[in-house]
């Protein structure tokens, strides 16, 4: 990869993970109901998981989607009904004097396996794959892979922190409730990008 190209996907990788998406808004939401040391498995999970997404990705998965596009809509739509699912539980999550001992965080497993069915990371992997590596060699795919995933890392982080100071804010129990339920409504609209460029691709 070029110097040149390698800045752009830096560039890429840091607009694409820092800005709102369903992993962002559920690390904030872990991190403001649980604490930054609780959610640092869902975090590392979110990031080496899209790592392992867009090697996916570029070894072959892009191929599947690009022949079978119902398979793509298939994803989108599942997709969206477990992000629907996550959404009410964390509009109706406890607040931590309430909350039973057994609740936890989403574990490192749960985080790599949500990005299989996160539209967002889904895109981010399609789109670095088809810009960076049109080649789609091994290097090309392990070199995206890799920089995304030093990129993706921070940023993600970045969300967890936020989450840990307004958990210092929400003293009050129905503050907490009114940050989770925003939460909630955010991730749904955090679908529907995605939902309206997998419709109008058909």
């Amino acid at each position: 990869m070029t110097p040149s190209l390698i800045l752009a996907l830096i560039g890429f990788a840091f607009a694409s993970s820092i800005t709102p998406g369903p992993n962002n808004m559920m690390l904030m939401a872990s991190g403001a109901n649980f604490g930054f040391m609780r959610t640092l498995p869902h975090m590392l999970g979110v990031a080496l998981g899209f790592v392992f997404l867009a090697l996916c990705v570029g070894l072959g998965l892009i191929e599947i989607f690009e022949r079978f596009p119902v398979v793509r809509l298939g994803l989108t739509v599942i997709s969206a009904g477990y992000l629907i699912f996550l959404a009410w539980k964390i509009a109706n999550a406890a607040p931590p004097e309430e909350r039973s001992a057994t609740a936890t965080p989403m574990s490192f497993f749960q985080a790599c396996l949500f990005q299989w069915v996160n539209p967002k990371a889904i895109y981010m992997a399609l789109a670095a794959i088809t810009l960076y590596a049109p080649q789609q060699s091994l290097s090309q795919v392990i070199a995206v892979t890799l920089i995304f995933g030093a990129i993706n890392l921070p940023c993600v982080s970045v969300w967890v922190l936020i989450g840990t100071q307004l958990r210092r804010i929400f003293k009050n129990p129905r503050h907490l409730r009114f940050f989770n339920v925003t939460m909630a409504i955010l991730l749904i609209v955090t679908l529907i990008p995605s939902l309206y460029t997998t419709l109008v691709a058909q």
